[in-house]
């Protein structure tokens, strides 16, 4: 297969080879979480880093990824260096691997430097006696509030792909999973529906949509309506899919 790599224009000639090299021996690295994709913790050099492995995908999509899409690492890696220019937290991109045959895409890898976090944004879904709750859940708006702003919709804004840090009194939150995003101004009602994976519980909603009035100026009731709506639409739309998917199987 062919061997496409792009690295961070940083990094020096002996990592760049040291960095290749463990991706050839990625399977033979210990751990690895994820049912379709598979990240590994590893150290380089002294440098703590996170590669993810993406699934190999389906016949149709090999084809589209080879000649009209760009890959999930592709965008991954440079996503995040557009995050970093608009001032958005997230890991620092190293480099993306990507393998192909000349009719069909195959692997790819994204490579990122590992950042250790306080919590996620899913503590918060399943603690609300974590301290100091009230704040970071506002705080957590804000920066969402402030992704808008930049004309950032991240597609998969869900628990688990906000890290947030404590910083002093404040935090500093960084996106992962970086592969769908789009940049564009947004409307009002994509910014709301941009809450609807984040959590199930209408508290949470109604202390998101408190402060995202307060940032946005957009009356309260208006946007606590149209955000639990949204929730409620994806919880069932989600549940809907399971249920199908577990009837096939059957």
């Amino acid at each position: 297969m062919k061997e496409n790599k792009v690295f961070n224009n940083r990094l020096e000639s002996h990592f760049k080879t040291k960095l290749t090299q463990l991706i050839h021996d990625f399977e033979a690295l210990e751990g690895g979480v994820g049912k379709r994709n598979i990240i590994k913790t590893t150290e380089l050099d002294g440098i703590n880093l996170n590669i993810k492995a993406f699934k190999v995908p389906n016949i149709v999509n090999q084809v589209a990824y080879q000649f009209f899409r760009k890959s999930k690492a592709q965008r991954s890696y440079e996503y995040a260096h557009k995050l970093l220019e608009l001032q958005v937290g997230t890991p620092q991109p190293l480099a993306y691997f990507e393998y192909k045959t000349p009719l069909l895409f195959k692997k790819s890898y994204y490579v990122s430097v590992h950042l250790d976090c306080d919590l996620t944004y899913r503590e918060l879904t399943t603690n609300f006696e974590y301290p100091d709750y009230d704040d970071m859940l506002r705080a957590f708006t804000q920066f969402t509030y402030s992704l808008h702003q930049k004309g950032i919709y991240f597609l998969d804004h869900s628990p688990g792909n906000t890290l947030i840090k404590r910083n002093g009194n404040g935090y500093n939150f960084y996106l992962v999973d970086l592969n769908r995003m789009v940049f564009k101004p947004l409307d009002f009602k994509t910014r709301i529906k941009n809450f609807s994976k984040l959590t199930i519980h209408k508290s949470m909603v109604e202390v998101m949509s408190d402060e995202y009035a307060k940032c946005s100026g957009e009356d309260y009731n208006k946007i606590v309506h149209l955000m639990w709506k949204e929730t409620e639409d994806f919880q069932n739309k989600f549940y809907r899919k399971k249920r199908l998917k577990k009837k096939l199987k059957l």
